[in-house]
């Protein structure tokens, strides 16, 4: 039986929710998807497209925590990121087909998943991120991470591969190709990871699904 496609308000795109349901149970049975250049074209391309076309000052060091606890830290991680807010045609599409996988996660799986968050990220020739955790045990914020791949044409002598950890114990890891359109999300809580050094540009959209944590007049995430 053929699944229904999903047609997202306001976007000219069409998907398979497939896609979705596949997600759903990987994240079910083991805590984690991978799913080799799943992200169907008419996202990835306008994406690759307009990360191609971003000014080199649109682009910030990237750093560690949030608020008050953010810094920046060379041997941590030495990429570059442009946060996505929705104003290209490209990144409201990314971010309507984020919000229908939210739902349909929600709906499946009770996450309870509020908000989404992303950004492009740049890792120059010899760039990396070293292993890492996306949030900490109990303090209930980013509940899923998403990486997107935007590489046309990647070779696995170009490396940047992804290594994604079953736990604190796992010195080998899955390893991920950065190949253009490939997805993968994880529980941001369970999984320790790390983006070994590429040698070409890379290119990558990473974000995470959070709760909604805010409180009085405080509003998370402070976008």
């Amino acid at each position: 039986m053929n699944a229904t496609p999903l047609l997202f308000p306001g976007s000219d795109n069409t998907v398979d929710d497939s896609l979705f349901a596949r997600i759903a149970d990987d994240l079910l049975n083991q805590g984690y998807s991978i799913c080799p250049a799943a992200l169907p074209d008419e996202i990835a391309l306008p994406l690759y497209q307009h990360q191609q076309e971003l000014d080199d000052e649109k682009y910030t060091r990237a750093g560690i925590g949030r608020g008050d606890d953010f810094h920046k830290n060379k041997f941590v991680r030495t990429d570059e990121i442009c946060w996505i807010n929705g104003e290209s045609h490209a990144g409201k599409n990314w971010l309507n087909w984020t919000n229908e996988l939210k739902r349909h996660l929600n709906r499946r799986l009770f996450l309870g998943l509020f908000s989404f968050e992303s950004h492009f990220a740049h890792y120059r020739p010899g760039n990396y991120y070293k292993r890492h955790y996306d949030a900490f045990k109990g303090e209930a914020n980013r509940i899923l991470s998403l990486v997107a791949y935007l590489n046309p044409g990647w070779c696995n002598e170009d490396g940047g591969e992804l290594v994604l950890y079953q736990n604190e114990s796992d010195m080998e890891g899955i390893k991920v190709i950065p190949l253009m359109g490939t997805l993968a999300i994880f529980l941001s809580e369970e999984f320790p990871h790390e983006v070994l050094p590429a040698n070409r540009d890379r290119y990558s959209i990473a974000g995470w699904f959070r709760l909604n944590t805010s409180v009085g007049n405080k509003i998370d995430p402070p976008l």
